[in-house]
């Protein structure tokens, strides 16, 4: 039986505050690049999404290598997406007695890592006393 290894990793960021917009437009650059590129690109570009998206690679190569024992030169961004969260709403007062909503938008970063040396088939012996994976 071939069984295909694993060799996706995330890491997940909920609740940064900022719009998703202004997070996508630094994700859309990062998508599909190497892991040492994407961290030159994010500590170049001017945009204060750099930051926190910069910690997200950095904790999602953490996690390749000590779950996969992944080397760093060897790592892709497979997926990058950003979703909308929640919207914190506060009222500021204004003249007359009136007031106004101010919003505080949230975004939950996803990124994927994919580490490109681990992408093959391995033969899964299931009669094996032990059922330890062969490679063949």
């Amino acid at each position: 039986m071939l069984k295909k290894r694993k060799t996706e990793v995330y890491a997940l960021g909920q609740h940064i505050s900022m719009s998703a917009h202004k997070a996508r437009r630094v994700i859309d650059q990062i998508r599909g690049r190497s892991y040492e590129e994407t961290l030159m690109i994010l500590e170049l570009m001017p945009y204060r999404a750099c930051y926190p998206i910069f910690k997200l690679v950095y904790s999602a190569a953490a996690n390749a290598s000590y779950n996969m024992g992944s080397n760093e030169t060897n790592l892709i961004i497979s997926k990058a997406e950003v979703n909308e969260g929640t919207t914190a709403k506060k009222l500021k007062p204004r003249a007359r007695g009136r007031n106004y909503l101010i919003k505080r938008p949230t975004c939950h970063i996803t990124i994927v890592v994919k580490d490109i040396s681990l992408d093959e088939y391995i033969d899964y012996d299931i009669y094996s006393s032990e059922g330890v994976w062969d490679k063949k």
